[in-house]
């Protein structure tokens, strides 16, 4: 081969190194691409997220198969945080590795954060804070929540010691309306189970093969607890209003088991006692939250927006963002590697029916407080929320129709109240 024949070879063939490149990056974008479609079309909270999920991932493209998908989703039921959101960054990861699951979280969260940053933007413009549509978005709440209770319970509390372990959260939390009193009800919650509430047996589930180094995950898992434990002590020693709503934001997103709803007393707990957000602030974004895709955690793009202090808007948006979801990037990446040791342990499995039974109660705590002593004001209330319950639990409308629905009749009982 002269050297002119070996050039033009050269051209035509990408080198070992290149080529692995371009693989990457093909890669990635694949996984951006469909976890934004994903993000864009994905309502009905996160049950319905993860039939989202194993319809595109299994069925449609192979990414994982069933066994491996049944995995880590009882991973990421196990571990603090969104579950559908984690599992779609562990299928990133599993797919493109690190920067995978920093492209399915980017796809699958940014189509509804920027949705409820922009009706943040809207609210504050159109000073519509005694529009009757405003008060419709805070009464389907009441049936949203209502929904998730209702669901939860039947398959987190469904036998007589489960429900009454909820019935004891749920009252514990309502005479302490702190986030430590939460904190401490959840840590009771598993050391309960773990005691007291066996299990029938570990997993036999095939393992999931993933490209985590045990350094990269030890290291993960220990900036995980150091941020938790150290970002309170920083915000006593250096106060700033910046690092106040890092420390709020990230505790609210280490500390949640049992999906987004989860979060709302964690964050209103958080949010509304300093002033940040006002009650009917967070309760209409929290209506609003329904209306839009993807995870529920999105709705701190809108409080970081609302928020009366700086960094709020746009910039307050991304850091409220970032802050929720980095403790379950954290977690995902420091947990995977270690999943063959935790999913053959029962005990732990036992520890998990207490914690979901606890959030039940949790769940039906806010159901009570913030959501429906914010949001019924008398029999007009009371009959659109029960409308919208229905139109959920009977008609199997999705949420954004409801929401809409509602809203129109919020409109409606204003015109006539």
């Amino acid at each position: 081969m002269t050297d002119h024949t070996a050039a033009a070879a050269s051209k035509r063939e990408p080198s070992g190194a290149g080529a692995a490149t371009s693989s990457r990056t093909r890669s990635l974008l694949e996984v951006l691409g469909v976890s934004t479609r994903l993000g864009l079309t994905s309502f009905g909270g996160p049950i319905a997220h993860l039939g989202y999920f194993r319809q595109e991932y299994v069925v449609r493209r192979g990414w994982i198969d069933e066994a491996h998908y049944a995995d880590l989703v009882a991973l990421c039921q196990f571990l603090p945080g969104p579950a559908s959101s984690q599992v779609g960054m562990a299928i990133g990861i599993v797919r493109s590795g690190l920067l995978g699951g920093v492209a399915a979280w980017l796809g699958f969260t940014l189509p509804s954060a920027l949705a409820l940053v922009a009706f943040a933007y809207g609210l504050q413009a159109l000073d519509v804070a005694d529009a009757g549509w405003l008060h419709g978005l805070k009464v389907v709440a009441v049936a949203v929540v209502a929904q998730a209770v209702w669901g939860m319970a039947r398959n987190l509390a469904a036998d007589r010691e489960r429900a009454s372990l909820a019935i004891v959260a749920a009252v514990a939390v309502l005479a302490s309306r702190t986030a430590a009193s939460q904190v401490l009800i959840i840590v009771v919650a598993g050391l309960v189970g773990w005691t007291l509430l066996g299990v029938a047996g570990p997993s036999t589930s095939p393992p999931v093969q993933v490209r985590i180094r045990k350094g990269v995950a030890i290291g993960s898992l220990t900036l995980f607890f150091i941020l938790l434990v150290g970002l309170p002590i920083a915000r006593q020693i250096a106060p700033g209003h910046a690092l106040s709503v890092f420390d709020s934001f990230y505790r609210a997103g280490s500390l949640v088991f049992g999906g987004g709803h989860v979060v709302l007393p964690l964050l209103q707990a958080e949010v509304v006692p300093p002033g940040w957000v006002t009650t009917e602030e967070f309760i209409a974004g929290y209506g609003a939250a329904q209306a839009v895709p993807g995870p529920l955690f999105t709705f701190a793009a809108y409080l970081g927006a609302v928020m009366h202090e700086k960094p709020n808007g746009w910039l307050g948006a991304a850091w409220a963002l970032i802050a929720v979801f980095f403790p379950s990037f954290l977690l995902i990446v420091g947990a995977l590697p270690f999943w063959e040791f935790l999913r053959f342990r029962a005990s732990f499995q036992a520890a998990l029916r207490g914690i979901n039974a606890a959030v039940v109660g949790l769940l039906l705590a806010a159901l009570y407080d913030p959501v429906w002593s914010s949001a019924i004001k008398g029999p007009a209330d009371f009959s659109l929320a029960l409308i919208g319950f229905g139109l959920l639990m009977f008609w199997r409308l999705p949420p954004w129709l409801v929401v809409v629905i509602s809203a129109l009749g919020g409109a409606v009982i204003g015109l006539f109240g």
